[in-house]
């Protein structure tokens, strides 16, 4: 036995064959994992693909775009998908806007009030959308926004604001005051400051939470569901209904087509700003000099 060997204890010579036995194991459970997550969208592709699809996830016998042709229309796909983008889009940018706002005066002033009002956006962040839609559902008839884009747009963006706040406000600390106090010595005022300043240099974070908003409210059937009765103004997370006749009858191809069609956005959106989100803060060298 080599001389470090025995300077080692038993425990440590056989911890690589532990990790080793355990190794196949965490990697069984991994797979496993993949597998439950890549069958869906196996399923979902494959679907689309055959105009007489099922729950089973088979190879289908004559693929055909079929299924894609049918859900192309303005009653099914086109307008709901605009009514969508503008829901969701003005939304989003209300929600990072306020976000902004709120984020910068608790990341640069110090108050005995900020941790506790901080403690309550965070705990607003866990009340369910199912407890308050009543009240709100009451509130908005008596102020006549039922049954309005605007109006949902208004509560979607409500409803996500404590969180892109709590978000804002983290990604905002990693600037440093210096920078901002260099653009008061030049006359700027804290709108300036905030504009000019501090959000171009944390654009990843405001890259982040405007993504996290704008897939949220993107997903979100049951507010839409409730505030909007008009069939020409249902967003396409409201519109999937089509899909669903009676008695449990379900157009799997169509379904699938549509889901597809329904999850463009969101991707097209991530691949845009995805090199922003990993090229982090533009600070090299600001503080220099």
């Amino acid at each position: 036995m080599p001389p470090f060997r025995r300077l080692l204890p038993r425990a440590h010579r056989h911890a690589p064959r532990r990790r080793n036995r355990h190794r196949p194991a965490a990697d069984a459970g991994l797979l496993a994992v993949a597998v439950a997550f890549a069958i869906p969208l196996v399923w979902l592709v494959l679907s689309s693909l055959d105009t007489e699809a099922t729950l089973r996830v088979r190879l289908p016998t004559s693929p055909s775009p079929d299924n894609f042709s049918a859900v192309l229309t303005d009653e099914i796909t086109f307008t709901p998908m605009l009514n969508s983008l503008l829901i969701c889009g003005g939304a989003t940018l209300l929600t990072v806007l306020c976000a902004a706002l709120a984020a910068y005066p608790l990341s640069r002033f110090r108050s005995r009030f900020s941790r506790p009002y901080l403690l309550t956006i965070l705990f607003s962040t866990c009340l369910p959308i199912t407890a308050v839609m009543v009240p709100v559902y009451g509130l908005f008839v008596q102020v006549n926004l039922i049954d309005t884009r605007y109006g949902t747009a208004l509560f979607l963006a409500a409803a996500q604001l404590p969180f892109a706040i709590w978000l804002m406000k983290n990604f905002m600390d990693g600037v440093p005051k210096v920078l901002e106090e260099a653009a008061w010595t030049d006359g700027a005022s804290w709108p300036q400051t905030l504009l000019r300043v501090i959000l171009p240099l944390m654009g990843p974070g405001v890259a982040v939470v405007a993504i996290y908003t704008f897939i949220m409210m993107w997903g979100n059937f049951f507010v839409p569901f409730m505030l909007l009765l008009s069939p020409e103004q249902l967003p396409a997370s409201v519109s999937i209904f089509n899909f669903f006749g009676n008695y449990g009858a379900i157009a799997f191809g169509e379904l699938s087509a549509f889901s597809i069609l329904y999850s463009t956005p969101v991707l097209v959106l991530y691949i845009l700003i995805s090199r922003r989100l990993g090229g982090g803060f533009a600070l090299g060298g600001a503080v220099k000099g």
